[in-house]
């Protein structure tokens, strides 16, 4: 059997803050927008009532890893993505991953398919232990585009 998953939650009463710290690649992108939320040297890290619910929504939308994913209060559902009927989207990170936003079908070199939803990080450094993703490998061996 495997490991149990950490979860953690944080809620501003509006929206509650899903983190799954197994799948986050550090790419900093929740750091870089929302750093009145996010400060990693702080307990609680994230506090979601520095920010509006829509400004959070935006900003979880984007995580690169799925490590954040948010619940509305009123709402059924265990996640909420926007991106789920959005267009394709590619961005090349500087430094870091090729960030593929938007609902797309992946036929892994073994030939077995995986639907992601959201964004996925894609490896453009060739350091990752989890190809074709990328895991923060990037970081480790300071990988540039020049």
């Amino acid at each position: 059997m495997g490991e149990k998953q950490i979860i953690k939650e944080y809620s501003n009463g509006e929206i509650t803050v899903i983190w799954k710290p197994a799948l986050c690649i550090h790419a900093k992108v929740c750091v870089n927008k929302l750093p009145s939320v996010y400060k990693p040297d702080e307990k609680p890290w994230i506090t979601p009532e520095n920010a509006s619910s829509d400004a959070l929504q935006s900003q979880i939308d984007g995580c690169p890893s799925g490590a954040l994913s948010y619940r509305l209060t009123n709402e059924k559902e265990n996640t909420k993505n926007k991106n789920q009927n959005m267009s394709q989207k590619v961005e090349v990170t500087p430094g870091g991953p090729l960030m593929v936003h938007g609902e797309l079908e992946i036929t892994m070199a073994d030939g077995s398919k995986e639907t992601k939803k959201r964004a996925t990080a894609f490896c453009r450094c060739g350091a990752s232990d989890n190809k074709p993703y990328c895991d923060g490998s990037h970081n480790d061996i300071d990988f540039t585009d020049s």
